[in-house]
């Protein structure tokens, strides 16, 4: 069953076929889910809460685009949506008594594999993870940040920044 086919069979509600659906890409929603959750079991939900999503929208899906991206980008509105619903993307001044103020050493960054990077991003206070998963991993400019978390954009580069060098300090700390 091709990619197209899996589709229709979805929108026709076969078990079977959502089975296939959720199986092909359970893991990399996971990833996904990982990243603005920071830590499993609120990823768990957002994946189940994801999949609902698909499965209750994918008669809307008109091939135009990539199905992965169609599907990855209702999972981050998912987490999205349940963060800003607990209201946790306002947890951002956590980080503020960091010294942060050193330039961004982007070499760091790339002294690590990215499992280490993914474990050190979930650390990071809700707010600053998300405008970091959304600006460095997700590919959003920081004008649909702000229209998409209903910050300004200043507020958006401003966390982006602050997270960066935060995960430098912490890099530069496991290398000691």
């Amino acid at each position: 069953m091709n990619e197209r086919e899996l589709i229709e069979a979805c929108k026709n509600n076969d078990p079977r076929a959502q089975k296939r659906l959720y199986e092909t890409f359970a893991r990399k929603m996971m990833s996904v889910c990982l990243r603005y959750a920071g830590n499993r079991e609120m990823a768990e939900d957002f994946l189940q809460e994801g999949f609902i999503k698909v499965f209750s929208s994918i008669q809307s899906y008109n091939y135009e685009g990539s199905f992965e991206g169609w599907i990855r980008r209702i999972f981050v509105n998912t987490a999205l949506e349940s963060l800003r619903k607990n209201d946790l993307l306002r947890n951002g001044v956590e980080l503020d008594t960091l010294d942060t103020q050193q330039e961004v050493d982007y070499s760091t960054i790339d002294r690590i594999s990215a499992d280490e990077l993914m474990e050190l991003i979930a650390q990071l206070p809700p707010g600053f993870r998300t405008v970091f998963n959304m600006f460095a991993v997700e590919g959003y400019s920081h004008k649909e940040i702000a229209q998409v978390l209903h910050i300004t954009e200043s507020t958006s580069r401003s966390q982006y920044t602050r997270a960066k060098r935060v995960l430098q300090k912490w890099i530069k700390e496991l290398e000691q």
